[in-house]
């Protein structure tokens, strides 16, 4: 079986993480939406509740499965037997550091790949960050995450 990793933070999953997975889907046997538990980020939502709006989000693509991690990424990949790290890329901005961590995964396991993928035109300007500042300031958000999620997103901003 061929399984690719999907790692992310997803606070909270965007129309543009959507569109990547949705066609890694398409190319994968398995994907694993892998929500990552990054100590650098102080999330909107925690990380159980990320894996469920997630998973709420995800529940008619049967070869996408949601889960989440600690640690280094290349040890969840081997320990979810994945060959491939998939990346999504919106601008040549995001090309550096996912470039610098391509480089270190093959380092620290050089048996599994890193596929980027462009992330499509009408959300290259998307991320969960603008989303929540969107959000905060009043802005409309209803084309940026899924439906099924929107009222969560909707309640979650109104309270941060």
């Amino acid at each position: 079986m061929n399984t690719a990793i999907y790692p992310g933070s997803f606070d909270p999953v965007t129309n543009g993480h959507l569109d990547v997975i949705k066609r890694s889907a398409k190319i994968f046997d398995k994907v694993i939406v892998a929500v990552a538990k990054n100590p650098t980020k102080t999330p909107m939502f925690t990380i159980e509740e990320r894996t469920k709006l997630l998973s709420r989000v995800l529940k008619s693509m049967d070869n996408v499965e949601v889960d989440h991690f600690d640690g280094l990424l290349v040890d969840y990949a081997k320990a979810k037997d994945a060959s491939v790290i998939i990346k999504g890329l919106r601008a040549i901005s995001d090309f550096e550091y996912e470039f610098q961590m391509a480089l270190m995964n093959r380092k620290l396991d050089s048996s599994i790949e890193t596929l980027f993928m462009m992330t499509s035109y009408k959300y290259s300007f998307l991320s969960s960050s603008m989303m929540k500042e969107i959000g905060r300031l009043g802005g409309c958000i209803g084309e940026l995450v899924p439906d099924e999620i929107l009222e969560d997103v909707k309640a979650k901003l109104k309270d941060a």
